[in-house]
C-alpha cells in the first residue's frame, strides 16, 4: 500500500488485487511511477504471478495509467502469470476498446469473477 492510498493491494490466496484510487487520472506521472514500483514488487516476487486490477473506483484514466497496466502485464506475462481487469466504468471500457487493449486482457464485471478466473 502506498502512503497516500493511491493504490490498494490485497491478497486472495496467490492472487494480488490492485485497486487504484478514483483520482488515478489526476496523479502526476512521478506518483504513478512510484506506485508502479510498489505495485510491481509483489508481482516480481512470485514465480507465476496472478493479478487483478480492480477498476471499480476509477471513472476514467489516460496514458500514464495505461502505461502502468502495460508494465504490469509485461512483468506478469514474462513470468508465466496472468493479469485481468474487473469493474471498469463505461468510459474506461470504451477507452480499452478504442486502444484494442480489451483484446489483451480479460475483463470481468466483478472482483469475485476475476479472482475465480485467475485462481482456476
Amino acid at each position: 500500500m502506498t502512503g497516500n492510498d493511491d493504490f490498494r493491494l490485497e491478497w486472495h490466496g496467490n492472487t494480488v488485487v490492485i485497486t487504484p484510487a478514483a483520482n488515478v487520472e489526476q496523479m502526476p506521472w512521478d506518483v504513478i511511477e512510484q506506485a508502479a514500483e510498489i505495485v510491481m514488487a509483489p508481482l516480481k516476487a512470485q514465480s507465476s504471478p496472478m493479478a487483478v486490477f480492480d477498476l471499480s473506483e476509477v471513472k476514467f484514466f489516460g496514458s500514464a495509467f495505461l502505461a502502468l497496466l502495460l508494465r504490469c502485464h509485461t512483468a506478469v506475462k514474462s513470468k508465466g502469470g496472468e493479469l485481468v481487469l474487473c469493474g471498469p466504468s463505461k468510459m474506461a471500457r470504451e477507452l480499452l476498446k478504442l486502444t484494442a487493449l480489451d483484446t489483451l486482457w480479460a475483463i470481468y464485471a466483478t472482483k469475485p469473477e476475476a479472482i475465480a478466473a485467475v485462481d482456476s
